[in-house]
């Protein structure tokens, strides 16, 4: 509007304490891509524990890869997928869909990877080891902070008394899943090496 000596004034925006100027696309895209390696991470995890326990179970033929009689476990294919994702992201600087499927990649390298992450520690360890579901519980719950964290600043009051709900309901129910594995595996545990040995030359 003028002023008093006839000169046009401009009004300051009214978002001029909001976020710079691409920085919303920018968030947007890291939200999206970290979905899709929850979502390959998740889907790889399931699959692989799947395909484990019928080959184990002889309900499917053994598909497992042998080396001279070594057994190569899934968590090598993992390795070698990250290694190759992150050259790619490296020396291509992908965008749009290869970017994408870059992040789908990521996550189903994740999964072969720490789906074995007890054999990281414990080399001709066990597969049934509990070091492995916490790392992939731990991975799983950071790709899922990174996916739907700026989802959870939109939040109103009653959407956040439901994520809390929600949160101690996961959280109660991991004490359970926690102490009553514990149990499981002491009493499983032998029989479901047994059926490892068995299912290998």
């Amino acid at each position: 509007m003028p002023s008093a000596t006839g000169h046009r004034t401009v009004d300051a925006p009214s978002n001029a304490t909001g976020p710079a100027p691409g920085v919303a696309p920018i968030v947007a895209e890291s939200t999206q891509l970290a979905r899709r390696a929850l979502f390959g991470f998740i889907l790889t995890f399931i699959a692989a524990r799947t395909v484990v326990f019928l080959i184990m179970s002889r309900r499917m033929p053994n598909l497992y890869f042998f080396l001279r009689g070594t057994h190569v476990h899934h968590l090598n294919y993992g390795i070698f997928l990250l290694a190759g994702v992150g050259a790619y992201l490296l020396f291509r600087i992908p965008s749009g869909r290869s970017l994408k499927g870059a992040a789908l990649t990521y996550g189903i390298a994740m999964a072969l990877t720490f789906d074995e992450f007890g054999m990281w520690l414990h080399l001709g360890g066990s597969y049934w080891q509990r070091a492995s579901v916490d790392a992939i519980t731990l991975v799983a719950a950071l790709l899922a902070l990174a996916a739907f964290a700026s989802a959870i600043r939109t939040f109103q009051s009653r959407h956040l008394k439901a994520f809390i709900a929600l949160a101690i309901a996961v959280g109660v129910f991991g004490v359970v899943l926690y102490d009553t594995s514990l149990k499981i595996g002491r009493l499983e545990g032998p029989r479901l090496e047994a059926l490892e040995s068995d299912s290998s030359p």
